[in-house]
């Protein structure tokens, strides 16, 4: 367990944004000896291969195909997640200057539960667009490491109601401090002396960029007894991590594979998110017979992984009084009458006989029935596949705050499920 939240830790440092997460799941997927194959060029698979395909930077497909019978036969078992979290995201032009203080205007970035991004160290990381010194077209990641910005609280006695009735405007509330100056600092050149400083030393002029805030606090095991994970971005790089993990430790003979998609957190509709046509190409790619693609498909099974709501102890009133998971014991299925997680009687009885296999306790989540509730990839891709799917999470609090928390031994519970099904002959 030690080794495995050593390598979690690393994992989610080393991700503060979709395209670092998925710059790292190609790390490890190439050391592990898969192979990556452009959208842009001919495929070439082989028996037993082992194949990833990146969409956007952010997106990624990975899958090995079956090593003895044809993926027709086998079908595939898939597991989904997400590499996108709420966040705050620079303005294309960010530049303002108040009271003597340079600072950038930002954006919200899917559900993020504001308060806690006060008062943090934060900082800057993403992807740059550029014009090389021959005038070429490139890309880049950025990622500042160090605390370049914060955000800080009014005084509470200028805000006798900061306890009782605060809101924020996410306009003029939220534009974080960078320095102190006369002048707007230009953010363009800010980042190419970083890029600078990471060795891209071929900068011509900067055409755009995607740079989102971050908290410089790493991951943390705490509690008397280290029960617990506290880190930013846990919803979802933690089931992209979970995933990978099952995916590279799986000594399966099936057809597997991983699908981790961006813009969830905002619906999920572009080419790269999970209403785009990226996995659904891919086994098109695979399977270019319409009716072996069909087959295949019923032969195959999604479990889409999206961590739960767990049961907060100051809030038990939040959740439906016998639905409500607890942390480190063990994942959650999640279900809801109107589909808006895609479960059903035949995918969750699967995936508690594969927990019973490995010996571990399961858990079930159903929003209280005069709540909303919210939604994952798992709809959304069976829907557009037609593929048997269950929805799946690890219990956790603080959901879409800049540090949330989830119990330690939940992970390699999950990891070992997830193995499981990737090995399961049937489906």
């Amino acid at each position: 367990m030690s080794e495995l939240l050593v390598d979690l830790k690393e994992f989610l440092q080393s991700a503060p944004t979709p395209y670092h997460a998925v710059n790292e799941m190609v790390q490890r997927l190439n050391a592990a000896g898969y192979q990556c194959v452009d959208e842009a060029d001919a495929w070439c698979v082989s028996a037993g291969g082992r194949y990833y395909t990146v969409r956007n930077g952010s997106s990624i497909v990975a899958w090995c195909m079956p090593a003895n019978r044809s993926l027709l036969e086998s079908g595939f078992r898939m597991v989904g997640a997400h590499t996108d979290s709420p966040c705050l995201k620079v303005k294309p032009v960010p530049e303002l200057c108040k009271q003597g203080y340079q600072q950038l205007g930002v954006e919200v970035y899917g559900g993020v539960l504001l308060n806690p991004w006060f008062d943090r160290d934060l900082s800057m990381a993403g992807r740059v667009s550029y014009l090389d010194t021959s005038r070429s077209r490139q890309q880049a990641l950025v990622d500042f490491v160090k605390p370049v910005a914060i955000l800080p609280s009014l005084a509470i006695h200028l805000d006798r109601d900061a306890n009782t009735n605060r809101t924020i405007n996410a306009q003029t509330q939220l534009p974080v401090i960078l320095a102190q100056g006369e002048e707007k600092c230009d953010f363009k050149s800010i980042l190419a002396k970083q890029l600078n400083k990471e060795g891209v030393s071929d900068i011509d002029e900067i055409l755009d960029y995607e740079i989102s805030l971050y908290d410089t606090q790493g991951p943390s095991i705490v509690g008397l007894e280290e029960e617990f994970i506290a880190s930013a971005r846990l919803d979802n790089l933690l089931s992209c991590f979970m995933g990978l993990k099952a995916l590279l430790n799986a000594d399966s003979e099936e057809g597997v594979l991983l699908v981790c998609n961006d813009h969830e957190e905002v619906g999920s509709m572009s080419a790269a998110g999970a209403q785009g046509p990226m996995l659904s190409q891919v086994i098109e790619r695979l399977l270019p017979v319409a009716e072996d693609r069909v087959r295949t498909i019923n032969r195959s099974m999604l479990i889409s992984a999206d961590n739960a709501h767990g049961i907060h102890p100051n809030f038990a009133d939040k959740h439906d009084e016998n639905h409500g998971p607890l942390l480190n014991a063990g994942p959650v299925i999640k279900i809801n009458a109107n589909q808006r997680y895609a479960s059903n009687s035949e995918t969750s009885g699967l995936f508690r006989d594969l927990a019973q296999q490995v010996g571990v306790p399961v858990q079930s989540f159903v929003v209280r029935s005069d709540m909303g509730c919210g939604s994952t990839i798992g709809p959304i891709t069976a829907a557009g596949l037609g593929i048997k799917t269950l929805d799946i999470g690890v219990p956790q609090f603080a959901m879409h705050s800049i540090r949330e928390l989830a119990g330690v031994r939940d992970v390699g519970a999950l990891i070992k499920i997830l193995e499981q099904f990737y090995c399961e002959g049937r489906v």
